[in-house]
């Protein structure tokens, strides 16, 4: 690993501190380790890229595949991840991540060595078995060569080899693009999760308030549930149940603003708005932990206690895969992602038209989103009826 790493991990404990200055874009149980992976002008370069306005997403990819980065290329060579990285080590990188499994049975030595993939599984790096994901080496070259240009560098990452190595390998090794949630989290499933929530413990209340909210909200994604905060809802006047009719009765409303979010800038103002059950639980919710400010949906310990700290984007998954389990439901089948596209499903499923669905979950693509309506109308359709 690097030379900043002395036997009594003074370079790692300062590591840590630096660390925390960006305790609320990294996840606190992933520090520690990200302190052993990066070397001070890692962290140094994170820290300026922080005040320089990046997203909390990106600049969480970022720290995530420069922590990877250097673990893997110290593993490789023996020696800290260099900066303007080589032609060679890029292909390396290539080689190692994107190989075919039929050569691999053939030549034991073809894909990444043995003791590269013992040692990232050892630092919890590395679970899936065969190639990596086509995309995932796609992102973390890409991540490799933000990092590259913000110290101000140029890379190889243009090189025609770079390229040609890319598009033969996934070539070799095919992998079906997998959803990211298998199953979508439609109002039926939905229900069924509330359910599990009915009770009047901290831990029920919230998490009605968060699936209700994620879901109603145009399906968050749970990096947008996890950052929001109190000073993000604004209390709008009371609705009617039936826009059309004014003798109808009057609901809540909230508007959420969203801020920085995966396709928009701050300046953007990406809201959305929840209107009647949401609002109530959502209200219901921050009475119950008093929280005055700050961030909304918060850890709970075993004892009871609401912690100062947000959810992370991953106790998000957890909760929902929880709820699921006690539902009755597979965990395996579904995640986070799966109230996005349940949202857009259940949608389409009620007729709204496709233009109103897209403001609610700020999807910028017609395209992503009109196939959840297309797959829809087809289930609806004759054409897959003609023998039934």
């Amino acid at each position: 690993m690097s030379t900043d790493l002395s036997p009594s991990g003074n370079a790692v404990s300062k590591r840590v501190e630096e660390l925390d200055a960006l305790d609320a874009i990294l996840p606190f149980d992933r520090r520690d380790q990200l302190a052993t992976l990066l070397t001070d002008d890692d962290v140094a370069t994170l820290k300026h890229l922080a005040n320089q306005g990046m997203g909390d997403n990106t600049l969480r990819a970022l720290a995530s595949d420069l922590g990877y980065l250097e673990a893997w290329c110290d593993l490789a060579t023996d020696a800290p991840l260099p900066w303007p990285a080589p032609e060679s080590l890029l292909l390396k990188f290539v080689a190692h991540h994107l190989w075919d499994p039929a050569e691999r049975a053939e030549d034991p030595s073809h894909g990444m060595p043995a003791d590269v993939e013992a040692g990232l599984r050892d630092k919890g790096l590395l679970r899936a078995d065969g190639p990596h994901a086509p995309d995932t080496v796609r992102r973390r070259l890409t991540s490799w060569s933000i990092l590259t240009r913000w110290r101000g560098l140029i890379g190889a990452f243009s090189a025609p080899s770079l390229k040609t190595a890319l598009r033969l390998a996934i070539r070799a090794a095919p992998r079906q693009r997998r959803r990211k949630s298998k199953k979508a989290v439609t109002g039926d499933v939905l229900a069924k999760l509330l359910a599990t929530c009915g009770g009047d413990r901290l831990v029920d209340i919230r998490d009605r308030a968060l699936l209700l909210t994620a879901f109603a909200s145009g399906g968050r994604r749970r990096s947008e549930i996890a950052a929001l905060r109190i000073e993000d809802l604004v209390d709008e006047e009371p609705v009617h149940a039936d826009p059309k009719s004014a003798a109808s009765p009057l609901l809540p409303c909230l508007t959420l603003n969203l801020g920085r979010t995966k396709t928009t800038a701050v300046e953007d103002k990406a809201h959305a708005i929840l209107i009647g059950r949401p609002v109530e639980a959502l209200k219901r919710w921050i009475a119950e932990a008093s929280i005055k400010a700050g961030p909304i949906f918060r850890r709970i310990d075993q004892w009871g206690n609401v912690d100062r700290r947000a959810l992370t984007p991953q106790s998000v998954n957890l909760i929902l895969k929880s709820r699921c389990a006690l539902a009755g439901l597979d965990p395996e089948g579904f995640s986070a992602h799966g109230l996005r596209s349940g949202y857009l499903t259940e949608a389409a499923n009620r007729g709204i038209p496709l233009p109103e669905a897209m403001q609610q979950s700020q999807h910028k693509s017609v395209t992503q989103a009109a196939s959840y309506y297309n797959n829809a109308e087809r289930k609806q359709g004759r054409a897959a009826r003609l023998i039934v």
